[in-house]
């Protein structure tokens, strides 16, 4: 599949220290890259009330993502706290 990246996604990802957590989000990526097809993708869920959004968890933390024309947008990556507030997601 085809990605993109939100700029303050990659803001956010350059500001982890967590590097355990950084190699997880980096294998993420190269997860759905490599995919045929969403439903391929490892700990995926679909964001209820939002069409084309989804979330995959790693620990802690959720990235978001919006699937539009074939290409895989990824958004913020969050805590579960600020995850619970909503991701910058336009309905």
């Amino acid at each position: 599949m085809k990605t993109a990246f939100k700029k303050s996604f990659l803001k956010e990802i350059e500001k982890l220290k967590n590097k355990k957590l950084k190699d997880s989000i980096a294998d993420i990526i190269n997860h759905v890259e490599v995919s045929s097809n969403i439903s391929a993708v490892k700990n995926i869920k679909k964001l209820t009330g939002y069409g084309c959004y989804y979330r995959i968890r790693i620990r802690d933390y959720r990235i978001g993502l919006k699937i539009e024309d074939e290409i895989v947008h990824f958004c913020n990556p969050r805590t579960e706290e600020k995850h619970l507030s909503g991701f910058s997601l336009k309905r």
